[in-house]
């Protein structure tokens, strides 16, 4: 196992990170609780020693089996993040609620890497009108947490003002080498570094599918280099390759992913790709942004629709499901995550959308591709 330290901390974090998101479960959805000891133990055992938690993972069972198993260990060779629920900070008096409540489910006395969950231009301003600085200032004041942070989901001027806001210990961004200019991206990685901030990575293998299925011309790509390794090995040994990155998480549901992980975190280190292979990483995401379908860049300029078509959203499940060949895959993300008043065939070619689209995209006809591809 290899470790890194970020800036503001003493710690030395495993670059492989255990997501506590994705543990085996029953068929009602609830956590089979030992096997899920058994993975954190063998992962613990193997030198993994940063566990990654949030309020509402497995709708709440996640922090409460992590605490079972810190109370099995021995808690200072363990470091424990979790996050604060910030959609549900009503008033200031929740902000210490739900902090308090998690360090009871975690059964421990402190949190060593504290997050607010998912922050976007939204989130991020409920927070600042419940006065989330100052709750953070005194929370690691009182010892209550180590280390404070965020993670994010929005547009990289968004992450550029929430930086700029506080001097924050690290950050959590989704990071891989195809999505390098989405969200905070390479940019933002490079600006938390600058702002002395710790950067740990999600999305590494862009949730499965840098690894399969793989489109025969990024296969083609593959053939050509000399390092013969696996899909998952490429996509995480590209994240461990950038030496900013301290920990990369990894939502491990089963024995054989651990082992694999582990096995790979033992063996990469920052920098160790040449610049011959780091032209191979370019070539496969220049490969699959060709086949992006709709040239949409998510900007929301379309937005309100007055039908409530959740525009974006639909181009965006619609351009990974022909990027990645995977119609059967993101028809199920399509119907799972986007309500059904607003998907593609609730459009009715009224044409608000129209001369509000930069990239003068035909938005109604692509509704109409859009609903017919997915149809049930």
């Amino acid at each position: 196992m290899q470790y890194r330290q970020m800036p503001k901390s003493p710690d030395r974090l495993s670059i492989l990170g255990y997501g506590c998101m994705r543990f085996p479960t029953t068929e009602s959805g609830q956590i089979k609780e030992d096997k899920a000891l058994e993975l954190l133990h063998y992962a613990y055992d193997r030198g993994v020693n940063y566990f990654d938690s949030a309020w509402n993972y497995h709708r709440g069972e996640s922090e409460p089996l992590l605490g079972k198993f810190l109370g099995t260990i021995d808690r200072g060779k363990a470091f424990v993040a979790t996050k604060l629920p910030s959609w549900e900070i009503k008033k200031r008096e929740d902000l210490d609620r739900y902090l308090d409540e998690q360090l009871e489910r975690l059964q421990t006395d402190y949190i060593d890497y504290y997050l607010l969950h998912s922050l976007n231009s939204k989130n991020w301003e409920n927070l600042l009108q419940h006065d989330i600085l100052s709750f953070l200032e005194k929370a690691k004041s009182s010892g209550k947490i180590r280390f404070a942070g965020f993670s994010f989901h929005d547009h990289y001027e968004i992450f550029s003002r929430i930086v700029q806001s506080w001097t924050w210990d690290f950050t959590l961004i989704m990071l891989n080498y195809l999505d390098t200019e989405y969200q905070a991206g390479l940019q933002g990685y490079k600006l938390a570094l600058q702002n002395d901030m710790g950067v740990l990575v999600m999305e590494p293998l862009r949730g499965g599918k840098l690894v399969a299925p793989v489109p025969d011309e990024v296969k083609d790509i593959w053939q050509k280099s000399r390092y013969k390794g696996s899909m998952a090995d490429r996509s995480l040994r590209w994240v461990w390759n950038l030496p900013g990155c301290t920990t990369v998480l990894s939502g491990m549901s089963n024995l054989e992913q651990l082992k694999e992980n582990i096995d790979l975190a033992g063996r990469h280190r920052a920098n160790e790709i040449d610049e011959e292979e780091l032209k191979l990483y370019a070539s496969a995401r220049r490969e699959y942004i060709k086949r992006i379908a709709v040239p949409c860049t998510e900007c929301r300029y379309c937005l309100p629709c007055p039908q409530g078509v959740l525009i974006p959203s639909v181009i965006g499940v619609y351009n990974e499901a022909v990027m990645f060949g995977d119609r059967e895959r993101h028809r199920k993300e399509y119907f799972d995550f986007i309500p059904e008043k607003g998907r593609a065939d609730c459009c009715t070619s009224c044409g608000e959308c129209l001369p509000k689209c930069p990239r003068n995209i035909d938005i109604p006809e692509v509704m109409k591709k859009i609903a017919g591809y997915f149809k049930e």
